[in-house]
């Protein structure tokens, strides 16, 4: 007996060797790379110093890195046991948050479990990923776009989104519906559905405007289209991000030396408008270099994807690229004056625990679809 024992625990250890060496080990160090800049950032940001924001980054992101391989090394059929669960899980803490949520900035989006204190809605996005991929892996390709089949997926995706619009956090429930939305036009949905869909949705914004939005979203928005109206309060935070950005120039002022950011003009400057002190700090070409990081971890991301055999695991890859991406997309856009502020960090750069913790697993969940990317998973499983 104990020498089958050995046998088998020798067998496992083969086994992990085996998949540490199959990992995607560049899109390890993309991630850290990207993460170095946001540690640079935010000790820039505190006057050089690694206290309040970057030290405790950096502890975090070791920690974050560690469970991103754990994540890597589980099996992508126990990630496709577990979606459903851990959907659930998801739901049950958003629920609570609306009982037992601490206040921050005017919405109730944070629980305390224990010595925990986590952002159920960041926890949402990836249990959707997952919990959607799996319904639509037992979905045929000409079934996706039927009602019998397309009304459940919906529902799994506007039943969270609606329980954060009412903490409120309308950037994080935009993210949920869009990211949803994308994950199952990925998986066959025809345009007859879309673009009826799409015209109805343009149909209900002044309802929505009207009765979904509170105040101070309208305000936002109204501030946007204006923000010169009001410089000195609500579009306080558009004006001193778009003057930073513009005054970094080509090459920036240097590292340290962003006065927006070091005489405080720039509000949130650790974490929604972090892009902004980038601009500030190294420019234009600081800001390209930065979107070429991203671009190659996303074509890596999608290229892994192409490459699984099984849909679920498909869907999860490109779910998980699509979380990515509108994470940059909304952040830089809001920091240009793009769109309204909705208070969406930049993925690995700025200051968060939740939100980095969950780009972190969402990167173990797309490393394990490459580790195990010649696993089938049957429609019916």
């Amino acid at each position: 007996m104990a020498l089958e024992g050995t046998i088998a625990s020798a067998a496992r250890e083969l086994r992990l060797a085996g998949k540490l060496r199959t990992l995607n080990w560049s899109i390890v160090l993309l991630v850290t790379l990207i993460a170095s800049i946001g540690f640079a950032l935010l000790y820039s940001v505190a006057g050089g110093s690694l206290e309040p924001w970057a030290g405790r980054q950096i502890t975090r992101f070791g920690a974050g890195l560690v469970l991103l391989l754990v994540v890597a090394l589980i099996h992508v059929r126990t990630w496709y046991r577990l979606a459903y669960p851990l959907y659930g899980g998801s739901l049950l803490l958003l629920v609570a948050t609306e009982f037992a949520g601490r206040m921050g900035k005017g919405a109730e989006r944070w629980i305390d479990i224990g010595p925990l204190q986590l952002q159920p809605s960041e926890l949402m996005k990836l249990a959707l990923i997952l919990a959607l991929s799996r319904f639509l892996h037992g979905v045929l390709l000409d079934d996706v776009s039927r009602p019998s089949r397309l009304l459940p997926a919906l529902l799994l995706i506007l039943v969270p989104a609606g329980l954060v619009l009412m903490q409120p956090n309308l950037g994080t429930a935009t993210i949920l519906i869009a990211g949803g939305c994308g994950l199952i036009f990925l998986a066959g949905l025809s345009w007859k559905i879309i673009v009826p869909v799409i015209a109805i949705g343009l149909a209900i914004i002044p309802v929505g405007w009207e009765f979904a939005l509170k105040d101070y979203q309208k305000q936002r928005v109204q501030t946007f289209l204006d923000p010169d109206s009001d410089p000195l309060g609500a579009g306080y935070n558009i004006t001193h991000s778009t003057i930073a950005l513009g005054s970094g120039g080509l090459f920036g002022k240097g590292f340290g030396q962003g006065t927006q950011s070091r005489l405080n003009f720039l509000p949130e400057k650790q974490t929604d408008f972090i892009f902004t002190v980038l601009g500030e700090e190294f420019g234009l070409v600081g800001l390209l270099v930065l979107m070429s990081l991203y671009l190659a971890l996303l074509a890596q991301g999608v290229r892994i994807g192409l490459q699984a055999r099984s849909q679920f695991a498909r869907l999860v890859a490109m779910g998980v690229c699509l979380n990515f991406l509108l994470y940059i997309l909304i952040n830089t856009s809001m920091s240009m004056g793009l769109i309204p502020v909705v208070g969406i960090p930049l993925p690995l750069v700025s200051y968060g625990g939740t939100a980095l913790m969950t780009v972190l697993v969402g990167f173990g969940l797309l490393l394990s679809v490459q580790v195990h990317r010649h696993v089938e998973i049957p429609r019916g499983a």
